[in-house]
């Protein structure tokens, strides 16, 4: 009974894997102007819900980021600003961006 639920979770696991498009940094070039007014700035603070330090993109790791944006999309994560720029994200402008933030330095 386990080695089939084992077998079954790993055959989803690979069908999710699957679906996950390869990002491109270099398409993301033209995607990132958004990003790059708040998570740009350093040592930027927003006010909006609350006053915080806006974080540096720049090095984190490429399925963090998918997985922020996804959850900003669904409403999983709250924030006026990043959900409203997740909403016009497709699942490939995600990992694309994603793949051009974690290529650099942090």
């Amino acid at each position: 009974m386990k080695t089939i639920l084992g077998l079954m979770a790993l055959a989803l696991a690979a069908a999710a894997f699957a679906q996950t498009p390869t990002g491109n940094a270099e398409a993301a070039k033209g995607k990132t102007s958004m990003c790059e007014g708040c998570h740009g700035v350093p040592g930027y603070r927003t006010t909006s819900p609350h006053v915080y330090r806006v974080p540096k993109l720049g090095g984190q790791q490429a399925a963090y980021l998918v997985n922020a944006l996804q959850e900003y999309k669904s409403g999983a994560r709250s924030h006026p600003t990043m959900s409203a720029i997740a909403q016009g994200l497709s699942e490939q402008d995600m990992a694309d961006v994603a793949a051009f933030y974690s290529s650099m330095q942090k």
